[in-house]
């Protein structure tokens, strides 16, 4: 169910400027690999590559044998089978949590009775069975980031790409939260890709950490067990 990442030759530039130089990486189906590096070093651009919201300069971007992007194209979004966690939670005010999980099950005309059971599932999984028919403003910040993370999982993505989403939270609920994603990505089994610059976060989730810099990559560490470089 879950595919392989591999990015050949990839670049990307803003006018001038150069902002990812010639990037080869492969990830393996069903692993978490974390994007690590200071602003500007391209790894949120590298994520908008894979999620389809810009296309490359040059290289080609496959998941599993499939090209999803290559010089002057790209797949949209909703044709890759992509689930995405923001930094700001993205959720509806005016929709419940259970209708913000729901979403990406109806724009894919998913039977009622099917959706509410997978609504059910997902809330479940992050801890929030019994919060569905509140609204977002009423949650903490900790539980909306939980509703977003319900929300990428309840459609069974092939790929789960995360941009800084925790950044917004304080450091006790960051780590804790951060532990939970990381039981949770293992249970499912979903090849990730975590965009951050917090080592910390990295080494808890990640079985792998890219370090790019300057739009290389810069170091490339598989993380042991106990949270080391292999």
């Amino acid at each position: 169910m879950f595919t392989s990442i591999t990015l050949n030759g990839v670049s990307y530039a803003f006018g001038a400027n150069t902002v990812l130089n010639q990037i080869d990486l492969h990830i393996d189906a069903g692993s978490v690999v974390a994007l690590l590096g200071p602003s500007g070093c391209g790894k949120s651009t590298l994520l908008r590559l894979l999620a389809g919201l810009t296309h490359p300069a040059q290289g080609e971007i496959h998941f599993g044998d499939r090209l999803v992007a290559k010089a002057g194209w790209s797949l949209p979004p909703e044709a890759r089978d992509i689930g995405m966690v923001f930094q700001d939670y993205a959720l509806w005010p005016h929709m419940t949590v259970a209708q913000n999980v729901a979403f990406p099950l109806k724009m894919r005309n998913v039977r009622r009775q099917e959706c509410d059971s997978r609504v059910a599932q997902a809330l479940a999984r992050v801890g929030l069975s019994d919060f569905a028919d509140r609204k977002p403003a009423g949650l903490s910040g900790g539980q909306q980031q939980r509703v977003a993370l319900a929300r990428a999982i309840v459609a069974e993505p092939r790929v789960l790409l995360f941009d800084e989403p925790l950044s917004n939270l304080d450091s006790e609920l960051r780590e804790s939260l951060c532990q939970e994603m990381a039981t949770l990505l293992r249970q499912l089994g979903t090849t990730a890709v975590y965009v951050t610059h917090d080592r910390r976060e990295a080494e808890i989730l990640a079985d792998r950490i890219v370090h790019l810099s300057a739009g290389s990559v810069a170091a490339d560490r598989l993380i042991s067990s106990s949270g080391e470089f292999a």
